[in-house]
C-alpha cells in the first residue's frame, strides 16, 4: 500500500506530503519531519517489489547502499545529497535524505530550454568536483544523469546556484530482473557497456555526466549508445547543434561521450581538466586562480610547470618553443632536433597526457595535440595516408595556404586568433622545414607518417 497525502508515519515522526516519483526498485516521497519542522525526502523500496522472491537479498543490498551513500555525504559535500536517517515502517526499509528545493536538469531544460554554456558548465562542474571525492572513496554512481541532478537556485538572486547529485545508483545495481527496463531508463545518457554488462568503472560515470552537459547546453538528448554501437548510428557532435558552444566545451563532451571506455578519459579529474575554466559569473576565462588545478604528472620526471606558466600567461610561441624542448628531452632526442616514428610510439602516455592537457585548458579546448587528432580523423587521415590528405589537414590548421604552400615556422600565428589546432607546432613544422625525408631503420618516413603516428599514439594513450 502506497503512502497518502498527510499520512503520519513512523511514529509520527514524518508527515508524508506528497509522492515524487519513483523507479523499478524503490519510490520517493517528500515528507515532514514533525518535530524538527524540516521537510525531507524518504525513499523506500517499491511495493510491487517486495513481492519479489529475492526481496531478502535486495534488501540487504539497499541497506549497503544507504550506508555508502552516508558514507559518500560524510563531509557534508555540498553538492552530493545528505543522509539523515534510517528506519524500518511497517516491515519496509526507509532512508530519509536531505530535500532539494529546486527542478532537476531535465525538468528545467524541458521546462526553460537549453542553458546558457556558462551555467551549464557551472553546474556540471560542481557535480564532476563531488564525483572526483566518491570515486576515491570506491563509490561509482552509474546514473549521472539530468533527473538525477538537482538545481538549487533563487531566481531572483544572480549566480545563486547550484547543482546536487541524488539517487547514488541505488536502484540501477540492486533491481530485480524483473524490473531492469525501468531502472535502467535513461538509456540516453548512459554507455552501452553500463546497460549491457553491467559495467562499474569511473568512465561509466564520465560519459554519464558529458552526456548530462550535452543536453544541458542543447536541449537535446544524445544518440542513445548502443544504436552508436550496434546500428552505426553519428552522434551528433554539440557544435552542430549551438554554434555558439566554445570548442573546449564541444571536445569535451565528445571526449567523455566516446563510444568505447578505453578512449574517454579515465578519471573525473581528467574529464573536468578539459573544460573551461569560469570567470566569477561572467563567463569564460583562460585562467581562474581557485579552478580545478590541471595534475601536472609525469613517468619520467618532468616539471611542467613552466609550460602550464608560460600557456597562462599567453605565452604562445614561448609555450610552443619550450613543448618542443620538452618533448625532445623526455625521447633523448635533443641533439637530433626531431622525433622518429619510433620515438612517438614510446613516448610516455602520462606525459603525452599532461602536455595536451596544459594546452587544451589554457586555450580553451582550441590548441592541443588532440584538438590536432581529432581534425586529422575528420579529414580523413588513418594508418596509411598520403599526402593529399596532408595537405588538406594542414590548410584546416594553418600551416599551408595557396599559393604560398607549406608554411615556415617563423610564418606560424601565435595567438588565439589562429585556426584550430595550429598549435603546438614547431616540433611537426621543422620536419618539412629542415628535412624533406628521413631514415628509420632504411625505410622512407614521409611527413604524414609522423603525423599518423602521433595520432594513433594519442588514441593509445587515450587522448
Amino acid at each position: 500500500m502506497n503512502w497518502q497525502e498527510g499520512q503520519l508515519i513512523y511514529n509520527g515522526k514524518y508527515k508524508i506530503e506528497k509522492y515524487l516519483g519513483g523507479g523499478g526498485f524503490a519510490v520517493t516521497y517528500q515528507a515532514m519531519h514533525t518535530k524538527l519542522n524540516r521537510r525531507v525526502v524518504i525513499k523506500t523500496p517499491n511495493i510491487s517489489v517486495q513481492r519479489d522472491p529475492d526481496y531478502p537479498k535486495y534488501v540487504e543490498r539497499f541497506k549497503k547502499e544507504a550506508q555508502m551513500l552516508a558514507m559518500c555525504c560524510a563531509d557534508s559535500h555540498p553538492h552530493i545529497v545528505q543522509v539523515f536517517d534510517f528506519f524500518e515502517e511497517d516491515g519496509r526499509y526507509c532512508l530519509e535524505m536531505q530535500y532539494i528545493a529546486g527542478k532537476s536538469l531535465w525538468e528545467y531544460v524541458q521546462t526553460h530550454g537549453a542553458l546558457q554554456e556558462t551555467d551549464a558548465v557551472k553546474y556540471i562542474r560542481q557535480i564532476g568536483l563531488a564525483l572526483v571525492d566518491v570515486h576515491q572513496k570506491g563509490v561509482f554512481h552509474l546514473d549521472v544523469t539530468p533527473p538525477n541532478i538537482m538545481l538549487n537556485f533563487d531566481p531572483k538572486i544572480s549566480n545563486s546556484g547550484k547543482a546536487v547529485l541524488i539517487d547514488f545508483g541505488i536502484a540501477g545495481d540492486i533491481s530485480p530482473p524483473s524490473t531492469l527496463s525501468r531502472s535502467f531508463g535513461n538509456k540516453a545518457f548512459a554507455p552501452y557497456e553500463l546497460t549491457r554488462k553491467g559495467s562499474r568503472h569511473p568512465t561509466v560515470d564520465v560519459y554519464c555526466i558529458a552526456a548530462s552537459l550535452y543536453y544541458a547546453v542543447t536541449g537535446q538528448r544524445p544518440t542513445n549508445s548502443f544504436e552508436r554501437k550496434y546500428e552505426q548510428e553519428e552522434l551528433i557532435q554539440p557544435k552542430q547543434l549551438i554554434p555558439s558552444l566554445s570548442d573546449a566545451v564541444n571536445q569535451g563532451i565528445l571526449q567523455g561521450m566516446a563510444l568505447e571506455a578505453k578512449d574517454r578519459p579515465q578519471t573525473m579529474q581528467e574529464w573536468l581538466n578539459l573544460l573551461p575554466s569560469l570567470q566569477a559569473g561572467t563567463g569564460f576565462a583562460e585562467i581562474e586562480s581557485n579552478s580545478t588545478e590541471l595534475i601536472l604528472a609525469s613517468d619520467v620526471g618532468v616539471d611542467y610547470h613552466k609550460l602550464e606558466n608560460l600557456l597562462k600567461a599567453g605565452q604562445w610561441k614561448a609555450a610552443d618553443e619550450e613543448t618542443t624542448r620538452l618533448m625532445l628531452k623526455i625521447a633523448g632526442r635533443e641533439q637530433q632536433g626531431w622525433l622518429d616514428i619510433e620515438d612517438i610510439n614510446k613516448f610516455p602516455c602520462t606525459d603525452l597526457r599532461t602536455i595536451d592537457q596544459i594546452w587544451v585548458r589554457c586555450s580553451n579546448g582550441h590548441f592541443g595535440f588532440s584538438v590536432q587528432k581529432r581534425i586529422w580523423q575528420e579529414v580523413g587521415g588513418k594508418r596509411f595516408a598520403n599526402i593529399n590528405i596532408y595537405i588538406t589537414f594542414c590548410q584546416y590548421v594553418g600551416w599551408y595556404k595557396d599559393p604560398e604552400g607549406w608554411l615556415m615556422y617563423e610564418q606560424i600565428t601565435f595567438n588565439t586568433k589562429s585556426p584550430e589546432g595550429h598549435l603546438p607546432a614547431s616540433l611537426l613544422i621543422w620536419l618539412w622545414q629542415r628535412y624533406d625525408w628521413r631514415f628509420s631503420s632504411g625505410k622512407t618516413i614521409a611527413w604524414w607518417d609522423i603525423i599518423t603516428s602521433l595520432s594513433l599514439r594519442l588514441t593509445k594513450c587515450k587522448l
